[in-house]
């Protein structure tokens, strides 16, 4: 997929923002123009820091990484359509990675509608796998509601506020989701305490 900011360069090169020989006026085409100009370098640095941890992020929460691809492009360019708001929240980052996830659960919702969810040994595994398979075996036990916390809090490495926002739960429910997670991932990992 393109980036957005490649999107905005190439309209900037079709034309020229002139003001009307004969009224002196800029057209408004020349004012949207300069607006996306203003605002999309602060998304561009965005996207380029963002875009990889969201994506790692999602293909582990969704364990399938052309959904969570196709998730985290389409919250970029939603993040981008809204950038003036997104940009002044204070983690643009957890509100890429709700719209991303809730787009992707609606696309399954759509699939499992059509069609049968796949046998579990024909799930294709992530190219963001964990070293250990029982590891990634425990996380796709787990709903993905708690692999959501368990993602957000442990790999992204948010907060509890951050991670609440993303989701948009409340900061208790973030607690405990990610106690009733680790303590089942505790049970089905017991043995790799021990080695």
């Amino acid at each position: 997929m393109m980036e957005p900011i490649g999107m905005v360069r190439r309209v900037l090169h079709v034309s020229a923002v002139h003001p009307s020989p004969t009224t002196g006026e800029i057209p408004v085409i020349g004012e949207m123009q300069m607006m996306v100009i203003e605002s999309a370098p602060d998304f561009d640095a965005f996207y380029r820091l963002a875009r990889p941890s969201v994506g790692r992020a999602l293909a582990l929460t969704l364990r399938d990484n052309d959904l969570a691809t196709d998730a985290v492009d389409e919250a970029m360019v939603r993040a981008y359509q809204r950038w003036d708001h997104v940009g002044r929240l204070d983690n643009p980052a957890g509100w890429v990675y709700r719209v991303g996830l809730n787009h992707a659960r609606s696309r399954l919702r759509r699939l499992l509608r059509r069609v049968p969810p796949p046998a579990p040994e024909s799930i294709a595994a992530t190219e963001f796998t964990v070293a250990d398979p029982a590891i990634a075996l425990a996380l796709d036990e787990l709903s993905i509601d708690h692999r959501a916390v368990v993602v957000c809090r442990l790999l992204l490495g948010w907060s509890e506020a951050q991670t609440a926002d993303a989701l948009a739960i409340r900061p208790g429910t973030v607690k405990s989701r990610l106690s009733r997670a680790s303590k089942q991932l505790e049970r089905r990992l017991h043995h790799l305490r021990d080695a």
